[in-house]
This record gives structure tokens, C-alpha cells and sequence, in this order.
């Protein structure tokens, strides 16, 4: 059989596969489009009877009722005040609506970029790594999905380098400060009009805190509520976003300061167990300030309302989550069954974290599909693949913490999300690096100096952490974002995105 005759078979072969696919596409956006509009048309024919039904009423029919109504008058002032009172019931009762006023992302100076080779160097001079740990460092950082314009700290930058509390206090400072002041200067809003201040930094937190730091920088008024939270990884930056929405609810008329942020300085590794080593790859410099606010006014003045907040644990150690952040590779040796072990435990947090959020925000044939297939596992026990909902269908916009590119690669799969969906996350960890809990807001200032965010549109933030942490937040965009009018770090090379991104970058120093 010739080449050419072989071809038109194995083409043949094809055609219906694709066709099928077509038809399943087809027939489950059919489903999901009925199932949405279900209840209007339900109401279609029920409405059509009404219609009829008072097109027969005559101008007698209307007199008879006035005069039933004007003698009986004390029964329609008590059906009156009930309905009135249930619904001041109603609004009293009511969760206060939480405003995203904006948001503001620190972009360090050029002099604080390190390149690849760059870092490869700085590693080197040190003198504290095997050859095998230097080869182990390089391995990584060529896989890593990084660019040349990640940053580091002043005190990592040189030789010899310098992890004193004085330098990673500055660097804090920098960044912090760095991220306030472009917030304030955004919103105009007065540092004394702030309530309530929430700061997490997951590693570094000296006395006095990194709240009082802030406080004392922008002399804040003296009943502010402030908070300093640590240890709780890179999901912490979401973790603060759900403490300030529960503050703003007992607290009317108030707005709420997020900071999120991480040191590196102080943090930096300096030993040879490989587990460990993978966070001195992955870790830059970087931090985010956010301002909510509960008042009306605020609305019009806001880029998102906050929708949702959901939190989940799943037990697991820092040394297990250090391994995710790449993707398994043989050849590394990055403790294998270590990562496949967390890889249970990531799923399982993710598994729990849509579980309570899918009721919340999928269309009603997404969430008919998903209870059938539990129905069918867990009362029927049938072997069969448990069924991931189309979260495509409840938003628009997908921000994944940029932790590294083996979790951005799982993710990817297990949702069933396109590479639009993650271009955010993946320019994020190739422009910025993993700035942990701070990721989220570089990603969704990706999306916006690229003019993609929409009056209207529903965006999914969802940040892990180590413990394992897996948080979620649902934000509903109030207006479109014009980026013409935006100041955030992407938008004087936004033109240069997306780039296309090779499994292995060759470092040659």
C-alpha cells in the first residue's frame, strides 16, 4: 500500500473520532444551556396562564376587589407590615458586601534582576554547595520555567552575601513600602481612614512585627486592628484576604489594608539536602497591597466585589511541598516517592476545596453531573473516574499560585484548562519567579494590562501552601479594566507577552 493510500486511511480513521468529540461538545453545551434556563422555561407556560387568566378581568371584576380591600382594611395593613418586615428581616440579615477598591504589586529596580547565570554564580562563590548540589541547583533552575528578569535581594546579590536580620528587615521594607505607597497613591485613600491592617509573611517575622512596621511607617491611627500572620506558606496571601472580609463584617463603614509578602534574604539555604535547596530556585522578591472596603460608596469606585473565601487542609510537611514545586523527574532524583506522596495529599486539598466551592459557583448541570458521579462511587460503588465539574463554566479568568511549573502542569491537566487559562500564571513565574503569597496579584495584573477583564467577569484565585493548603477566592469584576488607565508592573512590557517557554533552558556560567 502506498504512503499516500496509507494517509487517506489513518485520515478516514480520524474523521469520526473528531466528529464524535464534536457531537459530545455539542450535546453537553446543550445540556448545560437547558438546564440553566430550566426554570424560565418552566415558568413560560404558568406565566401564559396568568395572562389569560386576567385578560378576562372586567372593570366590575376591579371595583369588587377595591371594595373587599377599603373593608378589610386592617388585614391589608397586617399582610403589609409582614412583608415589610421580612424584608428588612432580609437586607438586615445580610452578609456586608466586601469591595476590592485596587490593588497594588511591588516591581523592583533594575539593579535587583538576576539572571540564570547570575544566580548559578552567586551559588557557586558561596562555597557552601557540593558539586552535586550545584549540578542539583542548575537541573532545576533549567526546568524551572523562569526567564532573565526574575529579582533577588541586595543581601543575596553580592559576595560575600548577607542573611543579617538588619538586611532582611530592609528588604521587607523595600518591597512593603515599595507596594503601600503605589496603593495609596492609586486610591488616594488617607492612612488614617484605614481600620483594619492584615500583613503575612510566612518565615520572617521580627519584633517589633511586621504590622507595627507598617503602623508606625504611615502613622496609621491608634484603635487600628492589626495582625501578623506566619507560617502558613504561600496561601497565606488568601488566608489574610478571608480574615479581613470576617473583620469587615462586624466592623460597618471601614477599610481593610493586605499586605502579603515573603523574605528571601533571611531565608536562603545553606546546606546540601536537596529537598530543601529546591526553594532557593524557586523563591524572588515581590509583594502585593490590597484595600477592601464594606462601604456602599465604595462600589462605583471598585474594580471587584469579593464573592466567595474557602479554605481546606490536608496534613503534610514543608519538606513534602518543597518537592511539588517541580515537576518529577527521574533524572534530578528530587526525592520521588516523596512528591508522589504529596501529589496524593495536593489532590486531596484540592478535591475538598471545589467540593465546598463547586455549590457556590458552578451552573446547576455541572453540579447534577458531579452528584450523580458520587452517587454512583460511593452508593452504587462503581469503578469509575471521578468526574472533575467545568470550571470554565463558572469563570472567566483563572489565577493558580505560580509556585513552580510541575503544580502549574497538574493543574492544568486535572482542570481542564487551556494554556489562555494559564498564560497569567505561567508569565507570572517566567517574569517574577515564585513570589510566594503574593503571586495571585501579579497574575491578575497580567490579565488586566492585557485588557481582559470584563464588567462582569468572575475570577478564580486559588493559592497552595504548604501544610497543604489549599484556599480559594472568588472575585466579581464591577467594571472593565482599561488598561490605558493602569499602573501596575506589566504594563510598560506587556507587548512582550506571552513567550513561548522550553521544557529545558541550558545554563552555561
Amino acid at each position: 500500500m502506498s504512503v499516500e493510500a496509507l494517509f487517506e486511511k489513518e485520515k478516514k480513521q480520524q474523521q469520526p473520532n473528531l466528529f464524535l468529540s464534536l457531537q459530545l461538545k455539542n450535546l453537553k453545551l446543550g445540556y448545560h444551556y437547558l438546564l440553566s434556563n430550566a426554570m424560565f422555561l418552566l415558568l413560560i407556560p404558568f406565566l401564559g396562564m396568568i395572562l389569560a387568566h386576567f385578560s378576562t378581568f372586567t372593570v366590575e371584576n376591579l371595583t369588587e376587589l377595591w371594595n373587599y380591600l377599603r373593608f378589610n382594611f386592617n388585614i391589608l395593613v397586617a399582610c403589609s407590615s409582614f412583608i415589610l418586615f421580612i424584608i428588612t428581616l432580609y437586607f438586615t440579615s445580610k452578609p456586608r458586601k466586601v469591595y476590592l477598591v485596587d490593588y497594588a504589586c511591588y516591581k523592583p529596580k533594575p539593579s535587583h534582576k538576576c539572571t540564570r547565570e547570575h544566580y548559578m554564580k552567586l551559588s557557586a562563590g558561596t562555597h557552601v554547595f557540593t558539586e552535586q548540589s550545584l549540578d542539583f541547583l542548575r537541573k532545576i533552575l533549567e526546568r524551572s520555567g523562569f526567564g532573565q528578569t526574575t529579582y533577588g535581594p541586595n543581601g543575596l546579590m553580592r559576595l560575600p552575601q548577607d542573611q543579617s536580620l538588619a538586611e532582611s528587615r530592609r528588604e521587607t521594607e523595600m518591597v512593603i513600602f515599595g507596594a503601600v505607597d503605589e496603593l495609596l497613591a492609586k486610591t488616594g485613600v488617607k492612612p488614617i481612614d484605614i481600620g483594619i491592617l492584615v500583613v503575612n509573611s510566612s518565615l520572617f517575622n521580627p519584633q517589633p512585627s511586621l504590622s507595627a512596621m507598617i503602623v508606625n511607617r504611615y502613622k496609621l491611627r491608634g484603635n487600628i486592628l492589626s495582625y501578623s500572620l506566619a507560617g502558613m506558606g504561600c496561601s497565606a496571601g488568601l488566608i489574610s484576604i478571608n480574615l479581613a472580609k470576617d473583620l469587615l463584617q462586624v466592623h460597618p463603614d471601614s477599610y481593610a489594608l493586605v499586605v502579603s509578602t515573603e523574605n528571601i534574604t533571611r531565608n536562603w539555604y545553606c546546606g546540601n539536602e536537596r529537598s530543601m535547596l529546591v526553594t532557593n530556585c524557586l523563591f524572588r522578591i515581590g509583594a502585593a497591597a490590597i484595600l477592601l472596603s464594606n462601604r456602599s460608596s465604595d462600589r462605583r469606585h471598585s474594580k471587584y466585589q469579593l464573592m466567595h473565601s474557602i479554605r481546606t487542609h490536608k496534613g503534610a510537611d514543608d519538606k513534602s511541598y518543597n518537592c511539588i514545586m517541580q515537576q518529577e523527574d527521574e533524572n534530578l532524583e528530587v526525592g520521588v516517592s516523596l512528591s508522589k506522596e504529596l501529589m496524593v495529599v495536593a489532590e486531596g486539598a484540592l478535591k475538598a476545596n471545589i467540593t465546598r466551592l463547586g455549590p457556590l459557583v458552578l451552573p446547576f448541570s455541572e453540579q447534577l453531573l458531579f452528584l450523580a458521579n458520587l452517587i454512583m462511587k460511593k452508593i452504587f460503588k462503581m469503578k469509575i473516574k471521578s468526574y472533575v465539574p467545568d470550571f470554565k463554566l463558572a469563570f472567566e479568568h483563572f489565577c493558580i499560585h505560580a509556585g513552580g511549573r510541575g503544580i502549574l502542569d497538574e493543574l492544568e491537566k486535572n482542570l481542564g484548562l487551556s494554556e489562555w487559562h494559564m498564560e497569567p500564571s505561567r508569565m507570572t513565574l517566567y517574569r517574577f519567579g515564585n513570589t510566594s503569597s503574593s503571586s495571585l496579584w501579579y497574575e491578575l495584573a497580567y490579565s488586566e494590562a492585557k485588557g481582559r477583564i470584563k464588567k462582569g467577569d468572575r475570577v478564580w484565585q486559588l493559592g497552595f501552601g504548604s501544610g497543604f493548603k489549599c484556599n480559594s477566592v472568588v472575585w466579581h469584576a464591577l467594571k472593565s479594566i482599561n488598561p490605558a488607565k493602569e499602573k501596575n508592573p506589566w504594563m510598560d512590557e506587556i507587548n512582550d507577552f506571552p513567550v513561548q517557554l522550553p521544557k529545558v533552558t541550558p545554563i552555561i556560567y
